[in-house]
């Protein structure tokens, strides 16, 4: 399975941005999907997630009411859209495969630079 983050950008405070992640190489619509973060010297911090049908969604605390993740099973993606950004959002962005809210790959791709000024 590969995935593919992409939609990451240089933002003001109080601004939106929306995150893609495509995969290829499994069948996306029997995984349930996940959104992480990590800034500089912090380890993978849960951000949002998703059921494989998208009737579920789970959020960290720091996130709820200002991001919405939903994905799209006809073209393999999953977005998480970020609405009244902060800068403590500032970090690289990453999707991966979950278990309810726990990655269940050790492998990360490239992820995709979220960057909020004050």
């Amino acid at each position: 399975v590969k995935l593919l983050e992409s939609g990451g950008g240089l933002v003001q405070a109080g601004g939106s941005l929306k995150l893609s992640c495509a995969q290829s190489g499994g069948t996306f619509s029997s995984y349930a999907m996940g959104w992480f973060r990590q800034a500089p010297g912090k380890e993978h911090e849960f951000v949002a997630a998703i059921s494989y049908s998208g009737n579920h969604t789970y959020y960290s605390d720091s996130v709820k009411g200002r991001f919405t993740i939903s994905r799209d099973n006809a073209k393999s993606t999953v977005y998480l859209q970020m609405n009244s950004l902060k800068p403590e959002d500032t970090a690289v962005y990453y999707c991966n495969l979950v278990d309810v809210v726990v990655p269940s790959s050790s492998t990360w791709g490239q992820g995709t630079q979220v960057t909020v000024s004050s």
